[in-house]
């Protein structure tokens, strides 16, 4: 494990080592919580028949930070954010799923603001079939670490020139002003920055700031909502960079365009979310089966 030296540097000894599985077992009254602490209004969701699909952190989340203890001086994580989440999924989770979660650091970039790194994460059945595969890229504010090694996230970027093209489809949605409280119960995410007004000024933050996925939940059922897309089985990635943080009872705008297909012959869609002018979810991808 990392540890605090007179020259910090991540560990290269840590770069691609599995971490220790963890287990989690779905019920149908958590994927009913998670659901209502995202305003979820898809049935399928609202009834637990199906998971919401960025209810896959839940299973993986004590998995998350495992590998950056592997690799990141502990002196320097009050320094990490949480930058991109690129979901692949599988199939969707159901109640009744046994599930085991396990991660790795897959490579890191030092650059002059920072460093960023990717975390890959498994997410298994108990036959140890696939449900889903994540790409987490953390950034290390401040430091860097002056080496480029392995492999980081795939990229998703959205092309500029969609911006001057007419919207496939626009949405708007509100934060309620105790989201955070009902999202750290249903996810499992306690961090203070979500909860403690105090923690949140110490953090340099505005206030309490709303959970990424939280967000990141809302603009997923918008776009199942806004495309007429009833079974959310055929989502398959869904990818964003986390760019402003949003706080509690703020509207958010979401406007998203149709890309073509996958190479895989999925539907591709590229989506940004702004509260005002200013952009909070950035190269958003979401691609779904035909």
């Amino acid at each position: 494990m990392a540890g605090t030296t007179e020259t910090l540097a991540f560990d290269e000894a840590g770069l691609d080592k599995w971490t220790d599985t963890v287990t989690f077992e779905v019920t149908r009254e958590r994927l009913v919580q998670y659901a209502k602490a995202t305003n979820d209004p898809i049935p399928a969701h609202r009834d637990g028949e199906i998971a919401s699909p960025v209810f896959a952190i839940v299973p993986v989340f004590h998995a998350l930070l495992a590998p950056a203890l592997e690799v990141v001086p502990v002196s320097l994580f009050g320094k990490i954010l949480h930058g991109e989440q690129d979901f692949r999924f599988h199939r969707p989770i159901v109640p009744g799923d046994k599930l085991t979660a396990r991660g790795r650091m897959t490579g890191w970039e030092g650059l002059e603001n920072g460093t960023r790194a990717c975390v890959y994460l498994e997410c298994r059945d108990a036959e140890d079939e696939l449900v889903n595969e994540q790409f987490v890229t953390f950034f290390v504010r401040g430091f860097d670490d002056g080496r480029c090694l392995g492999e980081l996230s795939p990229a998703h970027k959205l092309s500029p020139a969609l911006r001057e093209t007419a919207p496939t489809l626009e949405f708007t949605q509100r934060i309620d002003g105790d989201q955070t409280y009902r999202y750290a119960e249903a996810s499992g995410d306690p961090m203070p920055i979500h909860l403690d007004e105090d923690a949140a000024a110490q953090a340099g933050l505005p206030g309490i700031i709303a959970h990424g996925f939280c967000v990141l939940a809302f603009t997923s059922w918008g776009l199942f909502e806004g495309l007429g897309i009833e079974d959310t089985g055929r989502l398959k990635r869904l990818a964003v960079r986390f760019a402003k943080p949003v706080l509690p009872g703020q509207e958010i705008a979401t406007k998203a365009w149709a890309t073509g297909t996958s190479e895989e012959g999925a539907l591709t869609f590229g989506y940004e979310t702004a509260v005002g002018d200013t952009l909070v979810i950035c190269d958003g991808l979401a691609e779904f089966s035909a």
